[in-house]
């Protein structure tokens, strides 16, 4: 049976269930298209010559599938005059830190945090730089089509090289030198790697297992052994119910603070010392301020990039500190990309992704952690007292509505919202969905309400300035996107 690519690639990534619509073929294809599309074009000298044959880096996350979709990637890297190294077991920030590092183009396969049967890739260029659907994913998954359709090239005379290199140390020094973590207070730490990736970068970064110094870190695992069926939770920490182990643990333990990392460990989520958990918009406040004043004392004006789903609490912040703010659509490769056009210091995003101009534009949960550890152990306060500064409104967090009609469901919501009479004094833009904002009068709040890229849903998020206004704001949006499935 043909194997649809437009099931698998999509806007951000690559990513499907194995073997029906990612196998080595699949990937021997993509592997070999884009050597052709991102790799050998980048591959020139300044004069506009081919310069020595281009390498790209591969690695790799815990799950079972991943040593034979790497090892049919490279072949079809190889076969195209492209050098391979692989870097191993590694998370998905690793493998950024690889393609930065060494200024080549990258290769992560990671489903991060979807159940085992998944796997895919997520594609970078030189210096870590995004591949997604502006930026080169559309003409990858093209092109690989045609090689599934027809055949693949035959190899070049110069044929690449396939070679292996461990840099888990090289990145946790890396990290270290960006955060100092030395004179921090003493505090005990319980880390939920979900069996994923953080079980091997967090003993590096934060411990001893990279030969690194020891830090004043009492650290307290759950889940570190590496694998990919994930047989105590899911190794997605958005979903509450995969948080639980991880606050029973800090309060049986007295710990000062828990982080819970996704399957490919890019994404760092936070729980206090009570095990409440802190919002990844006040860690975006947390982290962003931290930034701004290292910007500052450089002499630098900084510039903030956040996406339209946190908290206003951010803009708020980063602009009564004097920084510029610049508002995004969700997801990485838009984020990263914005990054970079805007030289921006820091960036955060709702879902957890923290991205750092100092880690060559991209997201690593690793570093935002580091930061987070760093502000908690420099004073005496508890990490509830700094959440509850960064976190002045309240939110509805993201709920999913799966609806028959989605651009019905869209229409009841514009109708009550932006042009029914006595809607109000709303401001509407259509950035990534619809945000209708009703910020600049009282009662503040404000929504978006965004379509799924891969399923019929609506994924609605509310803030407002206290908790009565966002549930009524809340509760209406969702009776009208859910009408007809309430009337049924």
């Amino acid at each position: 049976m043909p194997i649809d690519l437009t099931q698998l690639i999509k806007a951000y990534d690559v990513r499907g269930t194995v073997p029906d619509q990612f196998n080595p073929q699949v990937a021997r294809a993509i592997g070999a298209a884009f050597a052709r599309v991102v790799v050998l074009p980048e591959a020139t000298t300044t004069g506009g010559e081919a310069s020595a044959r281009p390498s790209v880096a591969v690695g790799r996350d815990m799950r079972d599938s991943g040593p034979e979709l790497v090892d049919a990637f490279a072949e079809g890297l190889a076969d195209a005059g492209v050098d391979v190294l692989r870097i191993g077991l590694c998370s998905t920030d690793g493998l950024y830190y690889a393609s930065g590092a060494l200024d080549v183009p990258g290769a992560m396969f990671t489903a991060s945090h979807n159940p085992a049967v998944y796997n895919g890739i997520k594609l970078c260029r030189a210096g870590a730089r995004p591949v997604g659907q502006d930026s080169g994913l559309v003409a990858v998954r093209e092109l690989a089509q045609e090689y599934l359709d027809g055949e693949l090239p035959a190899p070049v005379a110069d044929r690449g090289e396939i070679t292996d290199r461990d840099m888990l140390a090289d990145y946790a020094s890396f990290l270290r030198s960006l955060v100092d973590l030395r004179g921090i207070r003493p505090l005990k730490v319980v880390i939920d790697a979900g069996n994923g990736m953080g079980g091997l970068t967090a003993p590096a970064v934060l411990g001893a297992a990279a030969g690194l110094e020891e830090l004043p870190l009492d650290v307290v695992p759950l889940y570190f052994e590496l694998d990919g069926t994930f047989p105590n939770h899911e190794a997605n920490p958005l979903d509450p119910k995969n948080l639980l182990d991880l606050q029973a643990a800090v309060v049986e333990h007295d710990a000062d603070l828990g982080l819970a990392f996704d399957g490919d460990a890019d994404r760092c989520f936070v729980i206090d010392e009570h095990g409440d958990p802190v919002s990844p918009s006040a860690i975006t406040a947390l982290v962003g301020l931290r930034e701004v004043e290292r910007e500052k004392a450089a002499g630098r004006v900084p510039t903030i990039i956040h996406n339209l789903i946190t908290s206003r609490a951010v803009p708020d912040f980063m602009t009564a500190a004097g920084a510029k703010v610049v508002r995004t659509r969700v997801g990485h490769s838009f984020i990263k990309a914005q990054m970079a056009d805007n030289d921006a210091v820091f960036g955060g995003e709702h879902s957890a992704h923290y991205y750092f101009r100092d880690f060559f534009f991209a997201d690593t949960g690793m570093l935002a952690a580091m930061h987070v550890l760093a502000a908690l152990g420099g004073q005496e306060h508890p990490l509830s007292a700094l959440g509850e500064v960064y976190e002045p409104y309240t939110a509805s967090g993201e709920i999913n509505s799966q609806v028959d009609d989605v651009p019905a469901a869209r229409a009841r919501v514009v109708q009550a919202y932006v042009t029914e009479e006595g809607a109000g004094p709303v401001v509407v833009d259509e950035l990534d969905g619809l945000t209708v904002s009703h910020w600049d009068a009282h009662p503040q709040w404000w929504f978006n309400l965004r379509a799924s890229n891969t399923e019929p849903l609506l994924r609605l998020n509310v803030e407002a300035a206290d908790e009565d206004i966002m549930e009524k704001v809340r509760d209406d949006v969702l009776s009208l996107v859910r009408a007809t499935e309430n009337e049924s």
